[in-house]
């Protein structure tokens, strides 16, 4: 099989570039597809394991990867206005996802303004099943068109069979190694209804506009996030733990001021608050640092390796557990040499 007509394969081949963490780590075989007809073709490449990689900001490199990284640049974006005010937009799993939440409202298609500024792109929104004031991925899902890797067939998966949850889904459990997002279906309603009841969006008022959302959405994490092309981070690196309402009554009898919101029968609660009580804005291990201004944030200053951000992670951890006797969880995906990996895991071996 001849492959390097479509495309070419990149030997020992630096990830960093692909990143947002910005550290360094190889890959022994590097390719990027720009079609469904050479994504087959580089599944096909022999390899001892492959990772799909989309823009690559939610991933820490703990170490070189032994196999193949393919690069999913998939792009293009097909409207489907039916006649009972829905709008339904394919969209290929290459675009960036906050350039395709901004043309959705240049467009005049209403409902993805509480999703703007996240970074990555479109194939990774159903596998993290993303998520920001008030709105998932799932709430405007149609289907997500995947590629089997054994069949090279496309299959489609309607919402219910995506097994979506607090950034999670199928595809981040039981279809991680064996299918890959090429597609999503969006589905947008009208009349579009704002989402306003989270965070800094409940001041905005009755009347506010889908724009107007955007742009307090884009202004509030702009003031919160440090931007990855200035400063190497994944965003928020711990998810938001929940707890049950035993757990809850103990913390809260010691914080009252503790920000919780409900989740089902149980507690979520803020991650970076917990972080914070623990004063640990700006504590640096090696190049690694919690951010300043957002502890939820861990930021490369420049001259982190991916063992930086572990041990600073791991203390993280470790500190939370003491003073409240709760486990964070990473949510940034941590990928080893032979694969995926965990925080426990890498501090273990």
């Amino acid at each position: 099989m001849s492959v390097n007509y479509f495309m070419q394969i990149l030997k020992n081949h630096n990830l960093k570039p692909y990143t947002s963490f910005g550290v360094d780590a190889y890959a022994t075989q590097f390719v990027t597809v720009t079609t469904l007809s050479e994504l087959k073709l580089a599944l096909q490449i022999p390899a001892p394991q492959r990772l799909i990689l989309g823009g690559g900001s939610n991933l820490l490199f703990c170490d070189d990867f032994d196999g193949l990284v393919i690069r999913i640049c998939l792009t293009g974006i097909a409207v489907n206005e039916s006649a009972d005010d829905v709008v339904c937009l394919h969209v290929a799993a290459g675009e960036n996802w906050h350039e395709f939440v901004e043309w959705s409202l240049t467009q005049g298609y209403d409902g993805l303004e509480n999703l703007a500024l996240i970074p990555g792109v479109v194939g990774a929104a159903p596998v993290q099943n993303i998520g920001a004031y008030g709105v998932e991925f799932k709430d405007v899902c149609d289907y997500v068109d995947v590629l089997d890797i054994e069949s090279l067939k496309v299959q489609r998966y309607v919402p219910a069979e995506c097994q979506f949850g607090y950034r999670d889904s199928v595809f981040k459990g039981e279809l991680k190694n064996s299918a890959v997002i090429t597609a999503v279906g969006i589905k947008l309603h009208k009349p579009w209804i704002a989402k306003i009841n989270y965070g800094p969006l409940a001041n905005l008022g009755a009347g506010v506009s889908a724009l107007a959302i955007f742009k307090q959405v884009c202004l509030t994490r702009q003031q919160k996030l440090p931007d990855p092309n200035q400063l190497g981070n994944a965003g928020s690196f711990f998810k938001n733990p929940i707890i049950n309402l035993t757990q809850f009554n103990a913390i809260v009898a010691k914080h009252p001021d503790i920000p919780h919101y409900p989740a089902g029968d149980d507690i979520k609660l803020a991650a970076g608050w917990l972080i914070d009580q623990c004063n640990l804005k700006g504590y640096q291990q090696g190049g690694a640092q919690v951010h300043t201004e957002q502890a939820l944030v861990i930021v490369n200053t420049g001259s982190a390796t991916a063992g930086d951000i572990i041990a600073l992670a791991k203390h993280i951890q470790a500190t939370v557990m003491a003073r409240f006797a709760i486990e964070l969880h990473h949510e940034v995906r941590f990928m080893g040499r032979d694969g995926e990996t965990n925080l426990a895991e890498v501090c273990r071996g």
